[in-house]
């Protein structure tokens, strides 16, 4: 698997940080899970925030514990294997306990023609929105803008738009400046997990006449 998209080292540094979202950190996490690059950099990150702290005289919240959501994607995504190569599995761990170890066991419900989609529940305190997308071969979504960040990291296929081709474990980390339109790869379709922190802005009637029902 050649990966040739990343996080952006902003959205790592926070995520490092936990002052990531908890929709956000779902998708750094299992993108992590995936890429030995984007590991290596969040090693380095630590590295440099753990010399930072050192310098610093103790405080009461430099002793503070990370919340356990941080904890947690923390273990999972500095494991020395991908748990991917370890499981066999097409799911990355962070998301095993979520939707299971396989995709083709994954339950869809429609969300348009050639779009189908699998809402992840976050906590009762997150805000944003996360969700599995299927595509359709060749299957283009609606243009659109952002009114905050998304990312979408690709689980299967590939989709292409105006900032490249993005296969499997290639992430998309988006803000509102980008505006686009993902079309599927017309072979493959793809399965990507999309998160945002701000509804969509859609260019077209069509999306924003649905978009009160698709919650997105």
């Amino acid at each position: 698997m050649s990966i040739t998209h990343h996080i952006d080292t902003s959205t790592l540094m926070s995520f490092a940080a936990g002052s990531l979202g908890e929709a956000l950190s779902a998708v750094t996490a299992a993108h992590l899970d995936m890429c030995a690059a984007c590991r290596a950099e969040l090693r380095l990150l630590d590295e440099i925030g753990s010399a930072l702290v050192d310098d610093l005289a103790p405080s009461p919240l430099d002793s503070a514990p990370p919340t356990m959501q941080l904890r947690r994607l923390e273990a999972e995504v500095r494991a020395e294997a991908p748990a991917v190569a370890r499981s066999g599995s097409d799911v990355p761990l962070p998301l095993q306990r979520f939707i299971g170890a396989r995709l083709d066991d994954v339950s869809w419900s429609r969300l348009g023609i050639g779009v189908w989609q699998h809402r992840l529940r976050l906590s009762s305190k997150a805000s944003g929105d996360l969700r599995l997308l299927r595509i359709a071969p060749g299957r283009a979504v609606p243009e659109h803008g952002h009114t905050g960040n998304e990312m979408t990291l690709v689980l299967k296929g590939a989709y292409s738009d105006a900032l490249g081709t993005f296969r499997r474990g290639d992430l998309a980390d988006l803000d509102e400046e980008i505006e686009h339109q993902p079309v599927a790869d017309a072979q493959e379709g793809c399965i990507c997990l999309v998160a945002s922190d701000a509804p969509l802005r859609f260019k077209g009637l069509m999306g924003r006449l649905t978009q009160p029902f698709t919650r997105i």
